[in-house]
């Protein structure tokens, strides 16, 4: 039997000097700014994304989207919402408010009204194809024509995202990353993989751009050494969080792979392509990937279709919160009990860039914590964690 699983406050927003506060009162004005000046929003999309700040730090009551015309998403927005409207926003809980602020964003910006100009209208495109086309990303894709990176290098530059110009160039005996690790079973991870080699992969994703690319490669290494015979990407169903990666995003970067100079690159793009059109890879999403509650709430219809796959991949700090929970868990905490809910074997591969983290051993929390630096949300440290074993509960 599985451990019990302890409890833990819910991370919220009204907490002076925290990191949550910071990102309503600190990033989210930075972040608006920066869409003003991406787009050429006009008088009301501009007075609306100033009202949505003014209300979601101003302590605001919350109201449901608006029910006319009815988003599609609407009524299940006022069920998610069901404890909570009514109340300030920084009443209800850091995941739940930091979700409903960026589908209130994109109410503000005219992309669920049909008929507007601005309907379906990704307000974070122009931040994403910007750093696809940087000219980091050359340099980044021409290091796959050098020495053919382990399979460990691929993992690691999965994990470390947007520093993928390191991953691609790690060796296992490489500490450039691997001393920033706090938590490492990328040994077990592949151990797992071997044990079952040819099975169904699952990699749900988190940003676009120069972290996507990365999982498109590591994808195709699964596929092209075997250790995984089908291979499921899961993306979002609308743009959420500024850079999580959609649909076109996904179209994107494989467009950026197959157009690459470098024959490795190119040659990479082009096997993910065929494997799509042959259905090798799939390209899946779901409406709750952009929900503001834990994978522990996962609907019916979604974790029947996650059930069989040899392991799930999920990808970045904001998967992680949702897997076990975006509660002050004490550091050491073991993740494995915190993800029994998950309908398979899951590995998590992410940057720490929030607060909540498990699974840590209490030499390394002291280490950490003795560095006074705000190692929970730099980015500066990141982790992979293997629970391989389901529970047999229902």
């Amino acid at each position: 039997m599985e451990p019990p699983v302890p409890h833990a406050p819910e991370i919220r927003t009204d907490t002076p000097g925290s990191f949550a506060r910071a990102v309503f009162h600190e990033r989210h004005p930075v972040l608006i700014g920066r869409l003003l000046d991406a787009l050429p929003y006009g008088p009301a999309q501009r007075a609306a994304l100033a009202d949505l700040l003014a209300a979601s730090t101003g302590g605001a009551r919350l109201e449901p989207p608006a029910a006319e015309p009815p988003p599609a998403d609407a009524e299940q927005w006022r069920e998610w919402g069901a404890s909570w409207w009514g109340r300030r926003w920084d009443e209800a809980p850091f995941l739940w408010a930091e979700s409903y602020f960026y589908r209130r964003l994109l109410d503000a910006t005219g992309y669920f009204r049909p008929g507007d100009p601005w309907y379906g209208i990704d307000p974070f495109a122009p931040l994403k194809a910007a750093e696809l086309a940087g000219p980091a990303v050359d340099g980044e894709l021409a290091a796959l024509d050098g020495h053919p990176p382990t399979r460990d290098a691929l993992l690691a530059a999965a994990l470390w995202g947007n520093r993928a110009d390191l991953g691609f160039r790690l060796t296992a005996e490489d500490g450039d990353t691997a001393t920033g690790l706090v938590a490492d079973d990328t040994a077990a991870l592949w151990a797992h993989l071997e044990h079952a080699p040819g099975g169904r992969i699952a990699l749900i994703a988190d940003n676009a751009g120069r972290e996507l690319l990365p999982d498109l490669v590591l994808l195709d290494h699964l596929l092209t050494s075997g250790l995984a015979g089908h291979a499921d990407l899961y993306v979002k169903p609308q743009p959420y969080f500024v850079s999580d990666a959609t649909t076109a995003d996904t179209l994107a970067a494989l467009t950026r792979l197959r157009t690459a100079p470098g024959p490795a690159a190119a040659a990479t793009g082009a096997r993910l392509w065929q494997a799509l059109t042959d259905g090798t890879l799939t390209l899946r999403t779901h409406p709750f990937f952009c929900a503001p509650l834990p994978y522990q709430a996962m609907p019916a219809d979604l974790r029947r279709e996650l059930t069989g796959a040899t392991l799930t991949l999920l990808k970045g700090d904001l998967n992680y919160r949702r897997l076990v929970g975006d509660r002050h868990w004490p550091a050491t905490t073991p993740f494995a009990p915190l993800t029994a809910h998950f309908p398979t074997p899951v590995a998590a591969l992410r940057t720490l860039k929030s607060d909540v983290v498990t699974g840590l051993t209490p030499a390394t929390l002291a280490r950490l914590d003795a560095t006074g630096t705000p190692w929970r949300t730099s980015g500066r440290h990141a982790l992979v964690q293997l629970a391989a074993a389901r529970s047999t509960a229902p």
